[in-house]
């Protein structure tokens, strides 16, 4: 089951966190893998781990916030093989609410976290019409509760979750399934940066903070994000279009 054998994925962002543990079971489970990414030495050594273990994996250096660079990137990948899986995992995130986010940064984000997708989208949607496939985009808890001082972040990955079910419904009858994901706190390399960053000598108890605002007690780990993404594009998911799957440790039902 949930085999990818003789797949093709794309994976945008998959140099490290969700997009890293996702390329790599992607990987294990068969299909032939390629993250795109800007972070070079991040997605060198998840290729390189991939391939140690056996598996398929290139790097495709990529800023999705360009529609010509995606569209060259993606016709490289189109002249080697076909693509079945895209996956739009890229993003960046902001804090602030809305009178301390800037002009500068809130573009950041919509050229990053909305037109990044939009660029991908255009640039594999005609090539998934052929054949059908699978789009899962990475949205957030933050499209559905409101959380402390992430205004812009919100309103991006809000955008997620509407674009997933406009292609949905847009592209059922090409075979194509479009889901997304929402997770709550997640515990990757950022996280920890963000934190060292901010709160210099307080990391540990930042850590706690977090995990103690799951109402499971922890943070997710990126693997536990990979296998529910591995689920929705294989083809045991294949009834399931236009959803969005919390997967957040109780944080969006629970919390109160």
């Amino acid at each position: 089951m949930f085999s990818l054998t003789g797949k093709t994925a794309i994976v945008t962002g998959g140099g490290s966190g969700i997009g890293k543990a996702i390329s790599t079971l992607f990987a294990a489970q068969g299909a032939k893998v390629y993250i795109i990414d800007r972070d070079e030495k991040g997605s060198a050594n998840a290729v390189s781990e991939i391939l140690k273990n056996g598996h398929k994996a290139f790097f495709q250096l990529c800023d999705i916030t360009n529609p010509v660079e995606v569209n060259r990137i993606i016709a490289e990948i189109l002249a080697e093989s076909s693509i079945n899986i895209v996956v739009n995992n890229a993003g960046i995130a902001l804090v602030g609410n809305a009178e301390q986010t800037s002009a500068a940064d809130f573009e950041k984000l919509i050229s990053v976290n909305i037109k990044g997708v939009f660029h991908i989208l255009q640039a594999t949607l005609p090539h998934l019409k052929i054949n059908g496939g699978v789009i899962l985009n990475m949205a957030s808890v933050a499209a559905w509760v409101g959380i402390t001082d992430r205004f812009a972040y919100s309103m991006t990955k809000a955008a997620m979750t509407g674009m997933t079910l406009s292609v949905a419904k847009d592209y059922i009858k090409y075979g194509i399934r479009c889901n997304c994901i929402s997770p709550a706190r997640v515990h990757t390399p950022f996280v920890d940066g963000f934190v060292s960053k901010n709160y210099p000598g307080r990391e540990e108890e930042m850590l706690q903070k977090l995990s103690d605002s799951q109402p499971i007690g922890r943070m997710a780990q990126p693997e536990e994000i990979a296998y529910l993404a591995l689920y929705l594009c294989s083809d045991e998911a294949s009834f399931i279009t236009g959803s969005d799957y919390p997967i957040d440790g109780g944080f969006t039902r629970l919390n109160n």
